[in-house]
């Protein structure tokens, strides 16, 4: 063993170390400032806990709390401080898995005691006496065989039992966490003391079946969230409460958009006012796409799983697609749209004079999601996708590429959304040979560097036939959101055997480009919902102006006015109802309809109309025609900023 070990740091400069030396050491002879904010440290890609001695030459790379991976490892220690207070406080509770997620982390609870608020509260406080002590997680590593053991006679934990003898079951070795007398099965790593947690709170508890398994043991879980600084606490509550009154289910209620029923878990039933909204976003999909060179198709909905059998889905995605079963063969509700879009490509020749062939689908599609998994718009069983598959020669890919990128930035301009740009790398269980992969991993970051788009590389988070481009976007809460994902491959197309005729008079084979510009209709409706709180942009507002009479002399008058703006093709509302206006006002401001006319017997004399617009309040007088003018063009701009 040598007495040095170089560390190369990410700037790529290096630096001699003593063997043995730890992570934390290292920043520590940094700077104190970066001692104090490491949480975790990537040696050689991989993250490891701060205290383990590095006994070769490596790379580095400190996490924070400002990075994703400093945020999973400071969450994920958090619920092991939360599954310490509870088995503390409620002894012979049981354990099934506590992760970090997108926001703070949980953990998975068997007990007797069925947890309360209150029971929140002390757990939280105990919590924090438990971050007080100071106490600084161990890892011990033993034969799988040997934890088997220790989890049944020293835990009696049966969950950590079928962790270890399924999930598991192909490692040799396992690493347990002792924090005092809490000790569990985790890989880690973990933060090198429970004081670096200095803010805490449990948000939430309910039910979930172990492994999301409808037949075995409901379990309760409890949420939480922690930081490194009170004030990001509090910040983080308030906005808590601003996402709770923005809740698209609620609001989907209260506006009249859809609802959900147990009739059809996962699905949506669209009511009038939504499907407008719904209507609306297909036609401007239509218009871009009609202009963009794209040709509509549909594909059916029930199909043989001969096809997916050859796309490779049904050793991919199985488990998530819904099979039926007829006399004579086996079906499956499609889960997607490609396999069939090759059928399309391939029901005619094709020549290099044809490609680019451009088809667009909005295809209903039916995914089997766990129920518990199920969360209102954001994650449905029915589908309805906004899908496009490219058909093009390799020296097209460059072009094509570049072509839905634009489309995407269009597109979400529209909302006032920037996006992010991220290069989706091949997964672990990915089809098809490596080089291809590589090259078509390089032809998308060819895209983005000739488009001049800043990027971040998702390692092996690909799609199992192909490498991808994930656009993100963040609404007005802050919160990141997939939604456009552009996948390069050249697999399904070998698959299917599909071909054109070169210039050469040759077979060729095409390169096949899937896309989505925001995904399925249900979930960007559903961000949208929330992004907007519910006050849409006008083009897409359910009811974009309401006509309110102050009394019975204006009727006559006020059907005038709603003939005209009929004509116009604006969607409104007439009410003459004997009610008085401020509660009309009042209602109309609880639907969130943009513009309301009120006319009394001035602007029945003076032929014009006075204008309110929703939370910015009177507008003044218009002439009709004025008022149609503005309007109609806000419209047409498809403006999401302030009007008038």
């Amino acid at each position: 063993m040598s007495e040095k070990i170089k560390i190369i740091f990410p700037d790529s400069d290096s630096k001699q170390y003593s063997n043995g030396i730890t992570p934390y050491e290292i920043a520590e002879s940094i700077s104190n400032g970066l001692a104090k904010a490491v949480l975790t440290a990537e040696i050689n890609g991989e993250l490891t806990d701060l205290n383990k001695p590095i006994l070769k030459d490596s790379s580095i790379l400190f996490h924070k709390f400002n990075s994703d991976k400093g945020k999973e490892v400071y969450w994920h220690s958090s619920s092991h401080i939360m599954a310490q207070a509870i088995e503390e406080l409620y002894p012979g509770a049981k354990f099934g898995v506590g992760p970090a997620i997108e926001e703070g982390f949980y953990y998975d609870i068997d007990s007797d005691r069925k947890f309360t608020e209150d029971d929140l509260r002390k757990i939280e406080k105990r919590m924090l006496e438990i971050i007080k002590r100071n106490l600084k997680p161990i890892r011990e590593e033993m034969s799988r065989k040997d934890a088997i053991e220790y989890f049944k006679t020293k835990r009696k934990d049966p969950y950590k039992v079928e962790i270890l003898e399924t999930i598991a079951k192909d490692e040799e070795t396992v690493s347990i966490y002792h924090q005092d007398s809490f000790s569990d099965l985790c890989r880690g790593p973990h933060l090198p003391s429970t004081s670096k947690v200095k803010a805490v709170k449990l948000l939430s508890v309910s039910g979930s079946y172990w492994r999301g398994e409808e037949s075995r043991q409901m379990l309760q879980r409890i949420y939480g969230i922690s930081f490194p600084d009170q004030k990001d606490l509090d910040k983080f509550l308030k906005n808590l409460e601003e996402a709770k009154r923005r809740d698209h289910r609620k609001l989907g209620k209260e506006l009249e958009l859809f609802f959900f029923h147990n009739i059809s878990p996962g699905a949506p039933f669209w009511l009038p006012n939504g499907m407008v909204i719904f209507k609306e976003m297909e036609k401007y999909w239509r218009e871009i796409h009609d202009a963009s060179g794209y040709q509509e198709t549909s594909t059916p909905l029930v199909v043989k799983d001969s096809i997916f059998k050859k796309s490779g889905h049904l050793d991919h995605y199985e488990e998530h697609m819904f099979k039926i079963s007829s006399e004579t063969e086996n079906l499956y509700l499609k889960p997607m749209n490609c396999p069939e879009a090759t059928l399309i490509y391939s029901s005619k020749l094709r020549s290099y004079k044809d490609l680019p062939i451009r088809l667009s689908e909005i295809g209903r599609l039916e995914r089997n999601e766990l129920s518990g998994a199920l969360g209102g718009m954001f994650r449905v069983r029915q589908i309805t996708m906004d899908d496009a598959h490219v058909f093009c020669r390799n020296d097209q890919i460059q072009d094509e590429i570049s072509r839905v990128l634009d489309l995407v930035k269009k597109f979400y301009s529209v909302f006032g959304f920037k996006p992010k740009f991220y290069l989706s790398t091949r997964p672990d269980k990915a089809m098809g040979d490596v080089e291809i992969w590589n090259a078509a991993e390089k032809d998308l970051e060819s895209a983005l560097v000739s488009n001049e788009l800043d990027f971040k590389i998702k390692e092996k988070d690909g799609a199992f036939y192909g490498p991808k481009i994930d656009i993100h976007i963040k609404d007005v809460l802050n919160r990141d959101w997939q939604l456009a994902t552009i996948q390069l491959d050249f697999q399904m197309p070998e698959r299917f055997d599909l071909n054109y005729e070169g210039s050469d008079g040759m077979k060729h084979r095409p390169v096949m480009v899937h896309r989505a510009i925001f995904g399925s209709f249900e979930r960007f409706l559903g961000i949208l919902i929330e992004h907007f709180a519910g006050e849409f942009p006008l083009w897409l507002a359910p009811v974009q102006v309401a006509v309110f009479t102050i009394s019975d002399s204006q009727k006559e008058y006020a059907k005038e006015i709603h003939n005209e703006l009929v004509k116009a093709n604006i969607r409104v509302v007439l009410d003459d109802r004997n009610e008085k206006i401020g509660y009309k006002i009042r209602e109309a401001e609880t639907k969130k309809i943009p513009f309301m006319i009120i006319l009394g017997d001035k602007e029945k004399e003076r032929k014009n109309i006075s204008v309110r617009q929703h939370r910015k309040g009177d507008l003044g007088n218009f002439e009709l025609k004025e008022f149609i003018k503005k309007v109609t063009f806000l419209i047409k701009e498809k403006s999401y900023k302030d009007y008038f």
